[in-house]
Parts: structure tokens; C-alpha cells; sequence
């Protein structure tokens, strides 16, 4: 197994790849020249924000699995390229948090007291005393927009320089606001009341722009805004007008719409405090990202274990645990489906039973979706592009979950293709084996491996001994032999017989010939062979 290292990381971290045995790991010169030779046999690829991980990238590397991103920004990385082509990609969030939150109080400090200009006057051979007159932070407001992780420890450290807090967060629940004694307030009280408004929001489509003229106009006079979240949230000629127009006392400002800023029209305002990207840049901070990426590589290869993923759900380790035995049940579910109904799937119900149906169970439904479309496509599907793969075909996918308990757990799907349906439902005995219970709704317990002949038929005498003569007649031993029909409904024995199943477990594969010859016997109405290794 091959680890491209695109860039460098902590030692830790490289050490940590390079302890097991049969990983070859690759720390790739600078340049794009000298890594994409690299990644033609890559199993993994770590990077931070240099690389590009682009489409061209991702096709240059056929068997890469997982990108890992050693930081919490995933811009340079195609997304979507890479779950189109399965690869897993992952961040290490949090791990910079302490650093970009103590680098958001140096910019707040470095505005009030003009450190930046006093700096530079003192290099220029000025002393100009009386010219830095600065004010405290002491008794100010400080308002928070977005109390993640770094807004977290943003108050923190805000509550030793006693500033006022208030925090704007519509996705917190009160209570955590309460637990750090921050009052959680509507943004337009925020913005009357906040002497400095320090951003800490995820980028998306509502909160792209966020700081712009309305948003500008309605905040206080005086007010002094920080950003070290990113560039995309500040609309920059907005901010610019707001500075010159008096009505913004100032800025500080870590990140950027550009990087960098070749054209932005803050750079030229001496009101505004700038920096290149640097707030997570600590020693500590890169330390703990590039030992945090290498142990999440490390794990998902070795364990299949998903951690901080951005385009899969994630799971902890003990989450994973639990429910690694029902991803090999739903995978060997979508298989054996894939190969009993009739066409390509159009549709796929997916209900969880027990104490399942209180877990995550997106990876089970990608598992599903994995086992029952690998039958079908030329193409691979795995964990990480399964459902895009199957919305891409229009595939409709539906959930549901039960609370019944007659089993511990149970998955059970229905797959619709050509008009027909085919349902299986199956569950985990003796916490690693996958057993089938039920076919369509016909209860009938057999083992979910090996090769199996699955079988329908009318419930009358002699098909049973049928089946048994034609197997051995060509020398196919019968492993195992599970029957199940249909509960006859009062009255039904006068309509004749009932429909019955029969799933035969046997040692090695079943000639096409053979498959003929049983459906050609009689009560027999359907004959499909599951290859489920």
C-alpha cells in the first residue's frame, strides 16, 4: 500500500504511516511535476492547502482511496470528482482552533492599540507618542458570529480581557451559550450592541457575503470587524465604503475573497489590519493536524474506520464498532437482490428493525446501495460513491425504521425494477455472522455467504427430493438447506397449494446447464443462483 505525503506534515505523523510494515510511504517533492508520477499506484494522499486536488489530479491516480487534508479547509479539493470516483476525502477540524482564536485576539488588540502603524513608525526612526493614543478592550462588546469550535475558545480568552460577549448562532442550542455564560442574542442586537464583530462561520450560500452593506448599515457606529474564518464571508468594496465613510472604525483581516489580495480595495486603507492566512500557522497547531490526518488515514485503511469526512458521514470508532457487522450484512443484502430481480433496480426501500433503527445508518445505506449495484454496473461502487452513483441513475432511495424486536436487529430491503419488487431481510447472529430471515414475506433462515441456490415453488410433495437428485446427479454437494413457505390464509388448502422457498447453500459454483435442468422440473417457478463469496 503506497502513501503519498504531497506535502509536509508533522514528522508524528510521518513516522506514524512509516510503523507499518507493509506501507510504502512517499513524501513527494514540491510541485505538481514531481507528484503526479507519485499517485499512479497511491493508495492515500495527504496534503494541506498548496496541492490542488483537482479532476486531472484524481485522474491520475486510479487506485486512490482516501484523500487526507491536514487542516479544516477542503477548497483545493474537487469534491465532487472525487466521490464521482469513490475516493474518501477528510479534514482534521478543530485542530487549529486554539491557534486561529489566539490570532483573532492579536488582531483585536493590534487595532485597538495601532500596533501595526506604531511598528512601523518606530522603523522608519519616528517616535510619534502622542500620535498611538489606543483604547482598552476592557468593559467593550464583543460579538461572535458563529459559536463553533474556534468561537468557542474565541470566549475563552476574550473573558480574561473582560469584554462583553454576546454570540449570534442560529444552529446552537441555548444551552450551550449558557454553559460559557455568552448571551445568544438575534443578529440585529448583536449589531447594535458589538464594538468588534469577530466572524467564526462555515462558508455557505447564506452566510457568503454576510458582511456586506445591509448587514454594515444596521451594525453600531464605531465598530470594528475580524475575520480569521473566511475571505468569501466579507464582501470587500462594502467594507471598504464603511471604512472610508467613517461609519467602520476599522478592520483586521486574516483571509480573503483572492489569495491574495492582488486587487482588493482594503489593502490600501490604513484602518485595516491585514495578515497572509496565518492564524492556524502556529508550530503546535501543525503538529496536531498532520499527527491527526495520519492516524485517520491510518485508521480508515487498516479499519475502514470514517472520521471527519466530508463527503461520507462519519462515525466514531465506538459507532463503527457497532455497526461494522451490519455494513457486511447490507452489502451481502444489495448483492443478493442485485442478483435475483429481474433488471436494473429503480427503486430501493431500505427499513432498519431494533435497536438499528436508533443508529446512524448512512453507511449501512451506502452499503446496500454498494452490494446491489456492483452487479449491475461496469463501473465500482463503494462506500464513499454509492448514492451518487445511484441518483446519477435515477435510482430512488427511501429509508424507514421500525421498532419491532423480534429480532435484535434486522435490515431489510425491497428493490423495484421492471414492475416487480424482491425483498430480502436478514440480520447478525453470534455478533459476525450475516443470516438471511425472510425472502419477499416468506420467512427462511439460511447463511449469507458461500453460493446459494434460491428457489420458488409450490408447496407439494416430491420437490424437495428434485432439487437434492439434480445437485447430486452433478456432483454438487449441498452445504446447507433452508425451506419456508407462505402461512396458508383459512380456507386456502381448498384453493390449492401455498408458495414456498428454498435456499440451498452449496460447495462450489452451479453450472449454467444445471440451472436449466431444475427450472425445467416441475412446481418449480423460479431458479437464480447468488454468488456471494
Amino acid at each position: 500500500m503506497k502513501i503519498v505525503i504531497g506535502e509536509k506534515i508533522s514528522r508524528k505523523g510521518v513516522e506514524l504511516l512509516k510503523a507499518e510494515p507493509k506501507w510504502h510511504v512517499v513524501e513527494s517533492e514540491p510541485g505538481r511535476d514531481k507528484l503526479l508520477p507519485e499517485l499512479r499506484d497511491a493508495t492515500a494522499l495527504i496534503i494541506r492547502s498548496a496541492v490542488q486536488a483537482d479532476a486531472q489530479l484524481l485522474d491520475c491516480a486510479p487506485r486512490l482511496q482516501v484523500i487526507g487534508r491536514a487542516g479544516i479547509g477542503v477548497d483545493n479539493v474537487d469534491i465532487e470528482a472525487a466521490t464521482k470516483k469513490g475516493v474518501l476525502v477528510m479534514n482534521t477540524p478543530g485542530g487549529n482552533s486554539v491557534s486561529v482564536a489566539e490570532h483573532t485576539l492579536a488582531l483585536m488588540l493590534a487595532m485597538a492599540r495601532s500596533v501595526p502603524q506604531a511598528n512601523e513608525s518606530m522603523h522608519a526612526g519616528r517616535w510619534e507618542k502622542k500620535l498611538f493614543e489606543g483604547q482598552e478592550l476592557r468593559g467593550k462588546t464583543l460579538g461572535i458570529l458563529g459559536l463553533g469550535r474556534i468561537g468557542v475558545e474565541v470566549v475563552k480568552r476574550a473573558r480574561a480581557l473582560d469584554l462583553e460577549i454576546l454570540a449570534y448562532d442560529p444552529y446552537v442550542p441555548p444551552f450551550v451559550a449558557s454553559d460559557l455564560s455568552v448571551s445568544l442574542v438575534a443578529l440585529d442586537d448583536l449589531l447594535a450592541q458589538a464594538d468588534y464583530i469577530s466572524l467564526h462561520l462555515p462558508l455557505t450560500p447564506e452566510t457568503q457575503g454576510i458582511v456586506g452593506r445591509d448587514l454594515l448599515r444596521r451594525a453600531k457606529k464605531g465598530v470594528r470587524i475580524v475575520n480569521c474564518a473566511r475571505g468569501e464571508l466579507v464582501d470587500e468594496e462594502a467594507l471598504a465604503e464603511a471604512i472610508r465613510s467613517g461609519h467602520v472604525a476599522g478592520a483586521a483581516l486574516d483571509v480573503f475573497t483572492q489569495e491574495p489580495p492582488r486587487n482588493s480595495p482594503l489593502v490600501s486603507l490604513p484602518q485595516v489590519v491585514l495578515t497572509p492566512h496565518i492564524a492556524g500557522s502556529t508550530a503546535e497547531a501543525q503538529e496536531i493536524v498532520g499527527v491527526r490526518i495520519a492516524e485517520q488515514v491510518r485508521d480508515y485503511l487498516k479499519h475502514s474506520v470514517i472520521q471527519n469526512a466530508v463527503n461520507v458521514p462519519s462515525v466514531s470508532v465506538e459507532e463503527y464498532r457497532s455497526l461494522r457487522p451490519y455494513l457486511d450484512l447490507a452489502e451481502r443484502l444489495g448483492l443478493f437482490l442485485a442478483q435475483i430481480a429481474p433488471g436494473g433496480p429503480a427503486g430501493v426501500l431500505i427499513r432498519y428493525s431494533g435497536k438499528l433503527a436508533q443508529m446512524n445508518t448512512n453507511l449501512v445505506r451506502n452499503s446496500v446501495l454498494k452490494g446491489l449495484l456492483n452487479v449491475v454496473l461496469a463501473e465500482k461502487a463503494n462506500i464513499v460513491n454509492a448514492v451518487a452513483i445511484a441518483e446519477e441513475r435515477g435510482i430512488r432511495i427511501e429509508e424507514s425504521r421500525s421498532q419491532r424486536t423480534q429480532f435484535t436487529d434486522s435490515i431489510r430491503v425491497t428493490v423495484r425494477s421492471n414492475g416487480h419488487e424482491a425483498a430480502a431481510e436478514g440480520t447478525v447472529l453470534h455478533g459476525n455472522e450475516p443470516r438471511l430471515l425472510a425472502l419477499d414475506n416468506i420467512s427462511v433462515e439460511s447463511p449469507l455467504e458461500g453460493n446459494l441456490v434460491v428457489l420458488k415453488n409450490l408447496d407439494v410433495p416430491g420437490v424437495v427430493g428434485k432439487i437434492g437428485t439434480i445437485l447430486g446427479r452433478h456432483g454438487i454437494n449441498i452445504a446447507n438447506f433452508s425451506l419456508g413457505r407462505e402461512r396458508p390464509s383459512r380456507g386456502r388448502s381448498a384453493k390449492g397449494p401455498v408458495e414456498a422457498v428454498a435456499v440451498v447453500q452449496v460447495d462450489g459454483k452451479v453450472p449454467p446447464a444445471v440451472v436449466k435442468q431444475l427450472g425445467r422440473a416441475s412446481a418449480l417457478r423460479f431458479v437464480r443462483v447468488v454468488e456471494l463469496g
